[in-house]
């Protein structure tokens, strides 16, 4: 029998990965064979301008290898980023309810790999569509591989796995033309949605800003189910699992994800790589809602509908353990391609309900990933191998990596000493795993349960739940999905389903599409909310991540003559924050500043945009030139400003903003003003008061000025 390695679990998972790893920093090019090649640029040929020989096996080899160098891509998930990372527990607070030791002991570090993903686009499409994200994470823990494959909504849009099929159909591009890539906004998916009305909670999700999300790093993960935890004893405990980023939760705009999708398609994988890049760790942290299987039925809905959330006035949750992204892959297709997640990878501790969509996706997973990586070995690639040692029967097949020496394959046997040798004997069964124990009885029935039959009250939850700035997104998104929808009367009946989720929003969407607004529902419309559920701080109740500009990219429009002693003053500051600050200037290379020294712009203004940054710097000096001779420097300014985003502004910068209609504030040179995410003063580079860094980095912290007024804007 192995013995286990005591070492930090990190080590254990590296080392399994360096023995993977190959380096033709050095060596010779070869064949596949180890022959060394002469040269690789022509073919054999009978004579320089003759035919290609089929002697030349390396040409044949070479060839051969790529045309099969492409595998299925996946379904759904298909785009993704990826990046390793560890995660520790808080401390030992979950060892009353669960045998998984990666949860209950903090001392061990246990190593991770995440795949964050877009679901309903192909690889090639882009990272900003309206779409949900995957949140898919691989434990490499000492009892075995666990992975929680999450999203980052916490409900999906059907409550039985056998529709999931009907769901992707009707989501992907239509049939006949593959358009549109990577949207649901189309007939299909919306035929699909008015005749299942149990999708509408996930509907309202999809409409809501959280499907825009700035980062892959300020993104919320759920685990949608409800699992269930074990203790060593057998006894149970529901229980739904919360990833929560440090940095926050935030979304971009809309209008923002169309210009992103064209001016840099990769902005969310780019954003992840660049962040662990630069040592800017994404952080999350682990929580968990418990419930005791006494209070099972003690809810309005039932635990085991994946279309629901058990909203945290009901059951908080409970923070237990933080997760730490701190080293990007080395080969995307080895690695974040390669990764197979699978919800039935579960340790000792953890397990399933009966949850109809999960016992669906315990089987599919595994059966896709037999299509996708060729065979029944793809746990033995570097990426899916677990640090704990494997003792299968199981033999042969594709890809197989191990060689066996073992003279059986077969339990129970004596010619290989009883080895591998069951568990079953030990008491108590540590490190062992055993299904929990329930009774199951029940008329075998195609039926679902009657306790799954409100496919409302949530969505409504939702809603309520929004801000005026939330709802006003949701009703903007419903009326831009629905404008590309051919079928009037698939538009007609959709507004006819919202209306029994909240009739104000289904008017609005009815008059942006030329309908009649529907007739009020009959069915009583409750006003409970959820602080949890808003994106928009502070929370009332909750504890939200403390304000910071952490990893922000700020943008500062210079020129010659811009007040470099104030730009380097901010700079400064903001990096002292964890944020950066680039210089967007007429053309790359350097300009002179107002104090004559040389300074480096990060790049052209023709070669950025402004939805790439988080905030915008006017400085003083003579910037006011720079936008009266570049047209590009205002719209960069006013569609900043469009945006909701924080602009900061001194000296002649100010009176650029006031001339703008931008801000209506004095710009005294005394006084520093504040004014919805606008921050001014008269103040020159020399003498920039800490009052006015400090409200611009405060402004940049709150994410987007949401109270501001930009209709009188045209960038």
């Amino acid at each position: 029998m192995e013995r286990r390695d005591d070492k930090d679990g990190r080590d254990a998972k590296d080392r399994s990965l360096d023995a993977a790893r190959v380096s033709e920093d050095n060596g010779w090019l070869t064949t596949q064979q180890g022959v060394r090649v002469e040269h690789t640029d022509d073919s054999l040929r009978a004579g320089s301008r003759g035919p290609t020989l089929l002697d030349d096996f390396h040409a044949r080899e070479k060839l051969t290898h790529f045309d099969h160098e492409r595998i299925p891509e996946r379904v759904v998930h298909a785009r993704g980023a990826g990046a390793y990372g560890y995660f520790k527990a808080y401390d030992t607070r979950l060892r009353d309810y669960t045998a998984a030791e990666f949860l209950t002991e903090p001392k061990l570090t246990t190593p991770v790999f995440v795949r964050f993903s877009t679901v309903a686009g192909s690889r090639g499409s882009a990272d900003t569509v309206r779409d949900v994200r995957g949140f898919a994470t691989k434990f490499y823990t000492r009892q075995g591989n666990y992975d929680l494959v999450a999203n980052n909504m916490p409900v999906f849009f059907i409550q039985d796995g056998i529709k999931f099929p009907d769901f992707v159909h009707a989501v992907k591009p239509e049939p006949a033309s593959e358009i549109p890539q990577a949207q649901s906004a189309h007939d299909t998916f919306w035929d699909f949605v008015w005749m299942h009305p149990e999708s509408l909670h996930m509907v309202m999700w999809l409409m809501s800003d959280r499907a825009l999300p700035r980062s892959y790093r300020m993104m919320q993960g759920f685990g949608v189910h409800t699992f269930r935890l074990v203790d060593l004893e057998g006894n149970g405990t529901f229980v739904k699992f919360h990833w929560r980023p440090i940095l926050g939760s935030h979304s971009l705009e809309w209008d923002e994800c169309q210009r992103i999708a064209g001016a840099d398609p990769d902005f969310n994988r780019r954003d992840l790589w660049d962040a662990i890049e630069a040592g800017q760790f994404p952080e999350f942290e682990l929580g968990v809602q418990l419930v005791s299987e006494l209070r099972e039925h003690d809810f309005d809905f039932d635990l085991l509908d994946p279309t629901k959330i058990i909203p945290e006035e009901q059951v908080p949750v409970q923070p237990v353990g933080r997760m730490v992204l701190n080293r990007n892959p080395q080969n995307f297709f080895a690695e974040t391609e390669q990764v197979a997640f699978h919800t039935a990878n579960v340790v000792p501790g953890i397990d399933f309900t009966n949850d109809p969509l999960l016992q669906a996706r315990n089987f599919s997973y595994l059966d896709t990933q037999l299509i996708r990586l060729g065979g029944p070995n793809f746990s033995q690639l570097p990426v899916n191998r677990p640090i704990t040692g494997v003792h299968t029967n199981q033999r042969d097949g594709y890809g197989q990596q191990t060689i066996h020496t073992h003279p059986t394959s077969y339990t129970k046997n004596s010619l290989g000493n009883g080895c591998p040798m069951t568990m079953s004997q030990q008491e108590p069964p540590l490190d062992v795993y055993r299904h929990y124990t329930r009774r199951v009885e029940g008329d075998v029935v195609r039926r679902r349960s009657e306790s799954f039959n409100d496919h409302y009250s949530q969505a409504r939850l939702f809603w309520n739940s929004m801000k005026d700035v939330e709802q006003k997104h949701i009703q903007e998104a419903f009326s831009f999905e629905l404008s590309k929808v051919k079928s009037k009367y698939i538009r007609e009946r959709v507004v006819e389903q919202l209306v029994k989720v909240d009739p104000g929003l289904s008017a609005s969407i009815a008059k942006e599409m030329g309908l009649s607004a529907p007739a009020p529902s009959d069915s009583e419309l409750h006003d409970i909310s959820s602080a949890a559920l808003s994106q928009i701080y502070p929370t009332a109740g909750f504890d939200d991540p403390p304000a910071s500009i952490a990893t922000r990219r700020i943008a500062a429009l210079v020129c010659d003559g811009a007040d470099d002693t104030g730009l380097r003053t901010i700079a400064s500051a903001i990096a002292s924050e964890g944020a950066m600050l680039d210089l967007i200037g007429p053309a790359e290379g350097t300009i002179e500043g107002q104090s004559g020294h040389a300074v480096d712009v990060t790049t052209a203004l023709s070669a950025t945009d402004s939805v790439l940054y988080d905030a915008v710097i006017v400085p003083g000096g003579d910037i006011g030139a720079f936008f009266r001779t570049n047209g590009e420097a205002k719209h960069f300014l006013l569609e900043a400003y469009k945006h909701h985003k924080p602009i900061g502004a001194f000296g002649t910068g100010a009176e650029l903003l006031r001339a703008e209609g931008l801000t209506n504030a004095e710009t005294n040179p005394v006084q520093v003003t504040d004014e919805e995410g606008v921050v001014v003063t008269g103040h020159s580079g020399h003498d920039l008061p800490d009052e006015f860094i400090r409200s611009f980095i405060d402004a940049v912290a709150q994410h987007r000025a949401w109270d501001r007024e930009t209709s009188h804007i045209s960038a």
